[in-house]
């Protein structure tokens, strides 16, 4: 393999070159139009800016310059906030963000933007103009494949994206594929976890590759949303509305939470007389709750097998026991 001027041989490779920004072709990035990578650059606190794009990355951002004062406004094509969520916690982000004072324009799209020496222009399609000092374009990432001339050493490609088997092979001898290049979530804790699949692979050690459903997905805003397993509605569409139950819990109940200040949810979705599919939090922390759900959601248990089992008091961690608690029919601070 030929990386610049060096040659290295071995039988195995491993490519993982991650993922860059996505743009928008009448958007050119510099100045007034930022990237998430420029973002990171700006050497100054703005006092206004734009988000384009209600994902992951544009309401990380949009909470973090909000928490230094800045005046964030958020557009979104979809009608809500992180769509690729369980509906009750995209309200959940969006009500706590109208709170914070972060205005948003949802299932809007944008026209027109226009940089000055200054500021920066938006209008969208339905006429309403915007202006702020920067623009943020964060509509998701694509793998960085286009220059690595993995085309021509073999490898298959589906769009930007490259093609694996289920042990991450690609269509190349020896060749392995791991990360945002691979589609499916572009999480660092996912990439790292292939990578230490494939080396145990390459290894000859026995390996299991974590199913995608049952990663963890944690946005990292204020409050903070954290997801395993089905939604409720992929769960209705997977095993029709009489196939699936759920249970919402406040955590206005939890007394930590009620110390630290938060308010939030935690949802938990099962399969009708079967095992917990599906785990969504908000609120401050919750993300580090998450890999008690990734536990349960992996194992397939039913909420009467994690019933019994004590959660500390006075913990957030209690939610989720309370939680499981109804679900298996034995509610104790909740109706």
């Amino acid at each position: 393999m030929r990386v610049g001027s060096e040659v290295y041989r071995g039988e195995n490779v491993l490519v993982a070159t991650g993922s860059v920004s996505t743009l928008i072709p009448a958007l050119e990035p510099g100045g007034r139009i930022l990237t998430s990578e420029l973002a990171l650059e700006l050497d100054e606190i703005p006092q206004r800016v734009i988000v384009l794009g209600g994902g992951v990355i544009g309401v990380e951002f949009a909470s973090l310059w909000r928490s230094f004062g800045v005046d964030v406004t958020i557009i979104e094509a979809l009608p809500r906030l992180v769509p690729n969520e369980d509906e009750a916690m995209s309200k959940g982000l969006e009500r706590a963000f109208r709170k914070r004072g972060i205005g948003m324009h949802l299932g809007a799209r944008l026209a027109s933007a226009t940089q000055r020496d200054t500021s920066v222009a938006v209008r969208l399609e339905d006429g309403t103009e915007l202006v702020a000092d920067y623009l943020l374009v964060a509509v998701g990432r694509r793998p960085r494949t286009a220059t690595v001339g993995l085309a021509e050493s073999g490898v298959t490609l589906d769009g930007d994206f490259v093609v694996v088997d289920e042990d991450l092979r690609t269509t190349a001898d020896g060749v392995w594929a791991v990360g945002d290049i691979v589609r499916g979530l572009q999480l660092a804790h996912r990439s790292f976890a292939q990578g230490v699949f494939v080396a145990e692979r390459m290894a000859g050690l026995p390996a299991r590759a974590v199913p995608e459903r049952q990663i963890p997905r944690v946005t990292y805003s204020d409050p903070e949303i954290a997801s395993v397993g089905s939604t409720l509605a992929e769960a209705v569409t997977e095993l029709g509305e009489d196939g699936v139950t759920s249970f919402d819990y406040n955590l206005a109940g939890n007394a930590r939470s009620e110390i630290i200040g938060t308010g939030g949810l935690v949802r938990i979705v099962r399969a009708v007389d079967g095992p917990v599919i599906g785990v969504h939090l908000i609120g401050a922390r919750v993300g580090e709750l998450i890999a008690e759900a990734q536990l349960v959601v992996g194992w397939e248990a039913h909420p009467d097998d994690i019933a019994p089992y004590v959660h500390a008091h006075p913990t957030q961690s209690e939610a989720l026991g309370e939680a499981f608690l109804a679900l298996a029919g034995r509610p104790l601070h909740a109706l």
